[in-house]
């Protein structure tokens, strides 16, 4: 017998978190991405603090990319581990998902963190008092979520379809692009371009639940293709 989605989601959580303490390749390469890009992009600037839209996507551009380095083996490791089987009988289709999912966005989580404080570092940035920090938070950690279930989706599609890699990364930022473009809009602003139009927190936060929704209604169909 199963146990119910939360107790499901929960070892699912568990196993990812220890199978994530022995093998850490997949932290070294978001990490490592994350360094050497800003890094590069620190040099390319020599030092001068970049223009608050530029800053935005930059900042936007290098999360993203360091967080595609290593959620795409969401499924791929289970794959190629036979690892699959394993969760099919210990878990069900809907606690895998969500296993996956919160497991994915507490590691895009502290990717975040990581990602600003280096990005503070190398290139800075400002926000103008305690409100601004609040919405940068909340908007930091809606982009991530729409990350994070894109992510688990389109790994399990591209694992399901036999395409690895390729097929996730071109699947990647057209699902995320409607979350994508209002975490840029609203990063920009708060560094110091415009006002912030704080209702664009709204059309992120509901496309984070219709992608979610839908992203777990249609793991159902290909968890039985994988």
């Amino acid at each position: 017998m199963q146990p119910s989605i939360w107790s499901g989601a929960r070892l699912v959580f568990r196993k990812e978190a220890a199978c994530a303490l022995r093998n850490r390749a997949s932290w070294a390469s978001m990490l490592m991405f994350s360094l050497t890009a800003l890094a590069a992009l620190s040099f390319a600037l020599r030092g001068a603090p970049p223009a608050p839209r530029l800053a935005a996507g930059l900042l936007w551009v290098v999360l993203f990319f360091s967080a595609e380095a290593g959620i795409g083996r969401a499924f791929l490791d289970e794959s190629a581990g036979g690892t699959l089987l394993a969760l099919r009988i210990y878990a069900g289709a809907q606690a895998v998902f969500l296993g996956k999912l919160l497991y994915t966005f507490f590691v895009l989580a502290i990717l975040a963190f990581f990602d600003i404080v280096l990005f503070q570092l190398f290139l800075g940035f400002s926000l103008d008092g305690l409100l601004s920090f609040f919405v940068f938070c909340l908007v930091v950690l809606l982009g991530i979520w729409g990350i994070a279930a894109a992510g688990v989706i389109v790994s399990a599609l591209a694992v399901g379809a036999g395409a690895r890699n390729g097929l996730f990364s071109v699947l990647m930022l057209p699902v995320v692009l409607p979350v994508f473009l209002p975490a840029l809009s609203l990063t920009g602003d708060l560094f110091g371009a415009a006002e912030p139009v704080l209702s664009l927190l709204g059309v992120m936060a509901l496309y984070d639940m219709i992608l979610t929704l839908g992203a777990s209604w249609l793991f159902d169909f290909v968890w039985q293709e994988l």
